[in-house]
């Protein structure tokens, strides 16, 4: 007769205590490319306060009768325009991800969750909790911290610690294996397309307020960039570092990227290439909005080509990087 060992099994559960989890969270993603689906993943998201740090009793008003309305139908179609056969971009590479760091961790349990939508945090310690794992280290996929993404993640984590031992790396935006990683991607952008007459670099923005308020977010970008410019053996100033998908009326960090190329489109430039540092894997702000929007914007201003050079995704030295920080003991906490 064949046996199966449940989760009450002892030598499965003696298993699951001596072996560490490393859970890889990304931000999220609408489950489909409709209307319904984009404004429920939008309400969960724009709901958190670290987010969007108005009083709740006019944002939640403001945002469920006016701007998800107006603004789901809209983000809709431009999930439509990447949506992969396997679901939107962020989810299927970030599930890749996991998959080749897992390949990196031998005697590792290896997943993935979102902080919004599916699969969630949440859910997820809790699976291990219920797997009786002890040790967990939690890599939020964003190599720059920000109060407005790493905290949130951080937060799921105090009130879903359970038991067990959790740890969350807060950044890893000056990590050498992942600026080299970084780095050998524009290197190899270059060796099949050539080199533009200018690198950008596009990081998401973030309101100025934040910043002003003690965020370091800004800080490491420039310090991500200084990084990945060394690791690619070129000077700081060949690199131009740009903020993109503002949201709002209110001061967002500067220079803007929209801003940016239209004024090297206009200066002369014709060939320009973009990468973007602060997303770990592609997603709608680097395809649609980069890719595609952007590079219109940068042709419509007199430019020729905006050459988009892809995020380091599943590859194998992104792999390599993080699951060097996940065997690593330095930022964990």
């Amino acid at each position: 007769r064949r046996e199966f060992r449940g989760a009450c099994d002892p030598m499965r559960m003696q298993e699951s205590h001596d072996t560490p989890a490393l859970l890889l969270v990304n931000l999220g993603t609408p489950a489909a490319p409709t209307a319904a689906a984009v404004s429920a993943y939008l309400d969960e998201f724009l709901s958190d306060p670290r987010v969007v740090q108005l009083p709740r009793w006019l944002w939640k008003p403001l945002l469920r009768k006016l701007i998800l309305p107006r603004r789901s139908p809209v983000v809709a179609k431009k999930y439509a325009e990447v949506w992969l056969p396997g679901g939107s971009p962020l989810a299927v590479h970030t599930a890749a991800l996991a998959d080749a760091v897992r390949a990196k961790l031998p005697g590792w349990r290896v997943a993935h969750a979102m902080r919004y939508g599916a699969p969630s945090l949440a859910a997820a310690l809790q699976a291990l909790r219920n797997e009786g794992v002890r040790e967990v280290r939690v890599l939020p996929l964003y190599p720059q911290y920000s109060t407005t993404t790493t905290e949130p993640v951080a937060d799921v984590i105090a009130a879903h610690a359970g038991g067990m031992q959790v740890s969350m790396l807060r950044d890893y935006h000056r990590d050498g294996g992942w600026a080299a990683a970084v780095a050998a991607s524009i290197r190899a952008h270059w060796a099949v397309h050539g080199r533009g007459e200018r690198l950008v670099f596009s990081f998401h923005g973030l309101p100025q307020r934040v910043v002003d308020a003690g965020d370091p977010y800004a800080a490491q970008c420039e310090a991500s960039t200084q990084a990945i410019a060394a690791a690619l053996g070129i000077a700081r100033a060949e690199v131009l570092l740009a903020y993109q998908s503002r949201f709002g009326k209110g001061k967002w960090l500067q220079p803007d990227v929209v801003a940016t190329l239209q004024g090297l489109a206009r200066d002369g430039v014709r060939r320009v290439d973009v990468a973007c540092p602060g997303f770990a894997v592609d997603c709608l702000e680097t395809l649609e909005e980069i890719a595609m929007q952007d590079a219109a914007l940068f042709r419509e201003a007199g430019g020729e080509a905006l050459r988009y050079i892809p995020c380091l995704n599943a590859g194998d030295a992104h792999a390599d990087a993080l699951a060097a920080l996940a065997r690593g003991d330095e930022g964990w906490r």
